[in-house]
């Protein structure tokens, strides 16, 4: 039998990382800038975000403009060989692949526990604990990098949170680049990654039509499938109708659609009298970054068996003789399966140079942003933007 070492690991990340580095061309040439200015000497970053190789060469960079890293990943998602990696490139990083949710809760303490002074959240999990600990002093600020810490931040946390932070979601340019394109290209890849089922002719339902869920399905019927789209903010469904895609109620189309898709980043999409009408053979995922949009307490609590069939299946047996496949046991099915990929390596080129910027303004500006939630600063936008179209050769 062959045992895999940490240095295995390690070497295993360092080649998978170099590949990566190799394809993100903003990063690179503002890792050149950072370890010329150095903008994070004395500032110690705490991280909670997909631990995975891209977000490895966004650490890199960081490093290299000085920061101290103490870091960890979110639930389900953490890669190994990446966490060995940087671990052996001397940050101080937290979290396992099959880490449990109560051990991933440990690892956010641990980071809060070790203390910094910029964040780098997701999900708003480090924000809401320093609030929770009454720490929130000599922290200068941070980003969030989504939208359900955004409306976190501006929701349980509203007016408890005494320094800035810059909601990356907010920004037009991510939107578009990474939530509509990368976002949608990696949930159909990696349906098709993980289940191997076919996608034209298919009945797919996706729940939300903001920015991922309509790249969700505008790829979606790109490569052929019949798309209906669940939404209940009457302009996001005029304009998904005018879009061309069926829309409709959620438990209306229970019995029309094949595969269930949740890109809203609420909770409680798909629930209890969703599954006493969703068809027979039903395949349900989530690509929103909390595990809540499908109720998945509710549907096995109901299940007469529950059986896994892969690394990210599982068959869920129905009252009635029904059953459901269930993706990635709810949470985001785009970081799951073997061998997951995420979103493309060009849009967290320009989504990773957003946090940097961003929380290079925090370094060194922290004192000309107010307090809380707040977009990416539109002079910083606007230069990525510049930057991603030189990128791109968009003028050839």
């Amino acid at each position: 039998m062959t045992v895999t070492t940490d240095t295995d690991l390690a070497a295993r990340g360092a080649a998978r990382v170099d590949w990566i580095r190799s394809r993100m061309p903003l990063l690179a040439a503002t890792r050149e800038h950072f370890a010329a200015a150095r903008p994070f000497t004395g500032h110690r970053i705490g991280m909670s975000l997909h631990l995975e190789p891209k977000t490895a060469v966004l650490l890199e960079t960081l490093q290299a403009g000085g920061a101290e890293v103490v870091a960890t990943g979110n639930h389900g998602s953490t890669q190994d060989d990446i966490v060995a990696h940087l671990r052996r490139a001397g940050m101080t990083v937290f979290g396992r692949r099959d880490d449990t949710l109560d051990e991933h809760h440990g690892n956010i303490a641990a980071v809060l526990d070790e203390g910094f002074d910029i964040l780098l959240d997701n999900g708003a999990d480090l924000a809401a604990g320093l609030v929770e600990r009454s720490a929130t002093a000599g922290v200068i600020g941070g980003t969030e990098e989504t939208t359900s810490g955004g409306d976190r931040l501006r929701g349980e946390l509203a007016g408890r949170v005494p320094f800035p932070v810059i909601v990356i979601n907010d920004s037009l340019l991510k939107a578009i680049g990474e939530n509509k394109h990368a976002v949608g290209q990696s949930v159909v890849e990696s349906f098709m990654r993980i289940t191997n089922l076919m996608v034209p002719g298919r009945r797919f339902v996706v729940a939300g039509y903001g920015w991922c869920g309509r790249g969700v399905a505008h790829y979606l019927r790109q490569l052929g499938g019949k798309v209906a789209v669940v939404e209940i903010d009457e302009l996001k469904a005029f304009e998904a109708a005018l879009d061309g895609f069926r829309v409709g109620g959620i438990e209306d189309l229970a019995g029309w659609g094949e595969v269930f898709i949740t890109a809203t980043g609420h909770a409680g999409i798909l629930t209890a009298p969703f599954f006493e009408k969703v068809a027979d053979g039903a395949v349900l995922a989530n690509c929103g970054h909390f595990p809540w949009e499908i109720d998945v307490a509710a549907l096995k609590a109901g299940a007469t068996a529950v059986t896994r069939l892969d690394d990210a299946i599982e068959r869920v047996d129905l009252p009635g003789g029904r059953h459901v496949i269930l993706l990635a046991d709810g949470r985001m099915m785009n970081l799951a399966g073997r061998e997951p990929k995420g979103n493309s390596l060009e849009s967290m080129d320009l989504g990773f140079l957003l946090q940097s910027l961003s929380l290079e303004r925090v370094a060194t500006a922290a004192g000309t942003l107010a307090p809380g939630a707040q977009p990416v600063p539109d002079d910083i936008d606007r230069e990525i933007a510049r930057r991603m179209l030189a990128a791109m050769g968009a003028d050839r």
